[in-house]
């Protein structure tokens, strides 16, 4: 009786586990939360004002090495991009405003620059290490997301999985 009990047992779960399996498989993509994010020039920006254009949001700190050590190509990418429709917003995690002014006054950046409490994003994206690239493709849906450094041609083939290809893609794979 308790043989059959555990067979009964140990059936019924592997049925879960077979159901849990099949919903667990390939998720269609995952629409980007709902935000806002002004600019330190005063540019607004909410999922209705990207609508057809792909949104690269970067979450770096002063004090991140490896941010620094990609803000090159990261505002290069951006600057390159941007008429076909690559919106780039560097997204300034816990730091002041005198703090990250400072910054950009020794290491100038060429992107929209966003601070932490002009945004909902850090905490939507959970940004707790540095740097963080989300990709968001032209019908708002998050086409992925990197978290830590990873070199130019990583970043583009994130870049390219919203649809938008590099002209630089077979040349950058030696970052």
């Amino acid at each position: 009786m308790a043989r059959t009990i555990l067979l009964r047992g140990a059936l019924s779960g592997a049925l879960l586990l077979a159901v849990l399996c099949v919903f667990a498989g390939p998720k269609d993509k995952e629409p980007a939360p709902r935000f806002n994010a002004v600019t330190t020039t005063g540019e607004k920006y909410t999922n209705d004002s990207i609508k057809g254009k792909v949104v690269l949001l970067e979450f770096w700190t002063t004090w991140c090495g490896y941010c620094a050590d990609e803000a090159a190509f990261v505002d290069k990418i951006g600057h390159e991009l941007a008429d076909k429709g690559l919106v780039l917003l560097a997204i300034d995690v816990g730091e002041s405003k005198k703090t990250v002014k400072k910054y950009l006054e020794q290491h100038p950046r060429n992107c929209k620059i966003v601070m932490m409490e002009d945004t909902n994003l850090a905490a939507m994206y959970q940004a707790t290490v540095y740097p963080i690239y989300v990709v968001i493709d032209r019908d708002g849906f998050i086409a992925g997301t990197q978290r830590g450094a990873g070199g130019e041609g990583t970043l583009r083939r994130l870049i390219g999985r919203a649809g938008l290809e590099s002209p630089e893609d077979s040349d950058s794979d030696s970052n």
